[in-house]
């Protein structure tokens, strides 16, 4: 009955998948909602499960040759305007900064809905020669786009992301960057979130606004529908001609240089409920939950039970995020439910027959409802 209690108000995940997905994003305390309209709170939980994806993406990056950068989140209109397809592209998803100071500005700022312009004013002043180049850049931050429909991580006005732009000396080096980019994306998806992928290119109609070329990773969710999770551009010279992003080639010569753009975001955690999520609640693969293992004494009033929690704690966190779940205020069967509810991978569980008996836990995985007893 407790079982049935503790998931009473989780909407049924074949019968109303969308309203399932929003339980699972409250009840599993990833975010919540908040007065400015479209936009959520990301809480702890939420958050550790994003650091974990934006640290091993970071590390896969920086091995490839990306160097972190940080531009401003404000963009001058005119710089907007320079790429036809680019701003007619986001028109539609573009707030402005108009009034700053008590005073009206000479000139509309944008609220960075990605920074391919702002990036490529910045290289054209950077860019002087063949040998400067690949100028290989990518910013963590956040971007805001005005959209009309919102859903918590999938879809938001203002959400968390990376954006990389490099431009390079060949047509031939950045095309190959483009690849390579979605090659790292499909290894974050398959290898840390567990999810299989499907590599493709966009058509015309589909590709990003201003790109010669969009990649992208699709994902199969739980009910049927693809989910693109991460995209890689291949502009040619649609930017470093408007720009002005020219170098002295190597035979001394003037020359625009290629481009390149792509960008990953807070939708991979979505990605993470839709694909792996059960009528129980999330299940997080081992390598990207903030909590890998939960330790839960049972009848922590007995003696050793506590002290044997914490040895077990004391041993594993040496390997792995491990939390012990000391709280009295709550029944073990609220915890054990908790678990299941928020995807921790493996729950252990200790109490004092288990000590007596010299076995020392019940496991618990995610993945399988059955116990099994480790000694």
């Amino acid at each position: 009955m407790a079982d049935k209690e503790f998931v009473k108000d989780i909407a049924n995940i074949d019968e109303d998948f969308a309203n399932w997905y929003t339980d699972i994003v409250r009840k599993a305390e990833l975010a919540d909602y908040t007065d400015t309209k479209g936009c959520i709170a990301i809480k702890p939980y939420g958050f550790a499960i994003w650091e974990n994806i934006r640290d091993y993406t970071d590390k896969l990056f920086k091995e490839s040759g990306v160097q972190n950068v940080y531009f401003p989140m404000l963009i001058p209109e005119s710089l907007l305007q320079k790429e036809k397809d680019h701003v007619e592209g986001f028109a539609p998803e573009v707030a402005f900064v108009t009034e700053a100071g008590g005073e009206k500005l000479d000139e509309k700022l944008v609220i960075r809905p990605t920074s391919e312009t702002i990036f490529s004013k910045v290289y054209s002043k950077w860019l002087k020669s063949w040998r400067d180049l690949p100028f290989v850049y990518n910013q963590w931050c956040s971007v805001l786009r005005w959209e009309k429909e919102t859903r918590p991580f999938l879809r938001s006005r203002e959400f968390l992301w990376q954006e990389g732009h490099t431009i390079h000396e060949t047509k031939e080096e950045a095309e190959e960057r483009t690849m390579q980019m979605l090659e790292i994306y499909a290894k974050v998806v398959e290898d840390l979130l567990a999810i299989p992928v499907i590599k493709g290119k966009k058509t015309e109609s589909e590709k990003f606004s201003g790109a010669d070329a969009t990649y992208t990773i699709e994902t199969l969710m739980h009910d049927g529908k693809a989910l693109q999770t991460a995209t890689s551009h291949y502009f040619g010279q649609n930017f470093t001609k408007p720009f002005e992003i020219k170098f002295q080639n190597r035979e001394g010569k003037e020359e625009y240089a290629y481009q390149t753009s792509w960008g990953s975001t807070t939708r991979l955690i979505g990605a993470i409920i839709m694909a792996h999520g059960d009528e129980r609640g999330l299940k997080l693969p081992p390598k990207v939950a903030p909590v890998q293992v939960k330790i839960i004494p049972i009848a922590m009033h007995k003696e050793g039970v506590i002290e044997k929690a914490e040895e077990l704690r004391d041993i594993l966190k040496k390997s792995f995020r491990v939390e012990l779940d000391a709280r009295d205020e709550v029944t073990p069967g609220y915890k054990f439910n908790e678990c299941e509810l928020k995807g921790i991978p493996v729950r252990i569980e200790i109490g004092p027959r288990d000590i007596e008996n010299r076995k020392m836990y019940n496991c618990k995985k995610r993945y399988i409802r059955e116990k099994r007893s480790k000694s």
